[in-house]
Formats: C-alpha cells, structure tokens, sequence
C-alpha cells in the first residue's frame, strides 16, 4: 500500500471549470470588495476616497487580468499545450493577444521589485492595509465588515486555493517559483 506520502498530486493540463470559477470568483470579488472597502473608508474626502478606489480596482484589474496574460502567460507550458485551460484561464486570453514567450523565462515572473508576483501580491494586500486606517479614522459596520471579507479572502487564497486547487495541480509548478516558495513544488 502506497504512503499518501508517496503520492504526488495530478497534474491538470485542462483545469475543472469549477476550479477556474473559484479562482477568478473570489480574485473578482476581492478587488472589487477592496475598491469598495477604500472607496468607503475615505469617503470623508470629497475626492480621495472614490479616487483611490477607482485607482486601485484600474491597477488590479489590469495588472492581472491585461498584464499577466501580455508578459508572464506567453512562457508558460500552459500557453503551449493544446486544448489546454490554467487556472485562472488567462491561457486561453494570452493565446488570443500575445506571442509566444521562452518557458525559461517563467521564473522571471519573481525577479525585481516590479515583477508580477509582487505587483500581484500587492493587488491583494494593498486594500486590507488601505483599509486598517480608514477603520480608525471612519469607523464603521459596513467598512469592517468590507475589511473581514477582504481579509478572509486572502487567507482563502493562501490557504485553500494556492495549496489546495491552484499550484498544487499546477502543470508549471515544476518551473514556477510560487510554487516552490508555497512547498507544493515537489508533491
């Protein structure tokens, strides 16, 4: 009998389409809720509260879905496998707008402080950090409720779908410095 040690994760060239829902679902709703939460929490200002909002759903929204597809998605195996479909689908956009890449150029994607793992991961933080303040200064139910949910998220992507249903999964994670970072490169 087979440890479940010694078994390794299966490896999807074609993700299900409830794991394509699930990551893009709750990406949508955290940028959104974010946008909203920033919006609401400097609503004080006539003027910075709608603007950073607005800025920041523009900069997350492009920055994963426009961005990511235009620069890290041409290199990666997903983007050369036939009928294939990743995780967040953008394959699939990628094959549509942009060349193919160079797979070594994969890893690339967490190189210098501009790269797109850590404009990513600033897409997501940013909004619960934005947000802490506006809580001191412009308390509300509605804010730290937008708060929770903006920080439950975020636990829910790192905890449940990065490990669980993303990167584990993965096809690329073999080449893919998140997911060697994350643990799950070997599994």
């Amino acid at each position: 009998m087979q440890s479940e040690k010694d078994t390794k994760a299966k490896l999807y060239t074609r993700y299900p389409l409830s794991s394509v829902l699930i990551y893009n679902g709750s990406t949508i709703l955290h940028f959104l809720l974010g946008g909203i939460g920033i919006a609401l929490g400097y609503s004080f200002s006539s003027w910075a509260g709608y603007t950073f909002g607005v800025l920041y759903l523009v900069f997350s929204f492009v920055e994963m879905y426009v961005i990511m597809p235009l620069t890290v998605c041409p290199n990666c195996v997903y983007y050369r496998a036939k009928d294939s479909l990743c995780i967040s689908g953008l394959n699939v956009l990628s094959k549509k707008i942009a060349r193919e890449g160079d797979p070594k150029d994969f890893p690339r994607r967490a190189e210098g402080l501009f790269c797109h793992n850590n404009l990513y991961l600033a897409s997501l933080i940013v909004p619960i950090l934005a947000i802490i303040p506006a809580l001191i200064v412009n308390f509300s139910g509605v804010l730290l409720l937008i708060f929770l949910a903006v920080a439950g998220l975020l636990g829910f992507r790192f905890f449940v779908i990065f490990p669980k249903i993303a990167c584990l999964h993965c096809s690329a994670k073999y080449k893919c410095p998140q997911a060697e970072a994350m643990g799950v490169h070997n599994l």
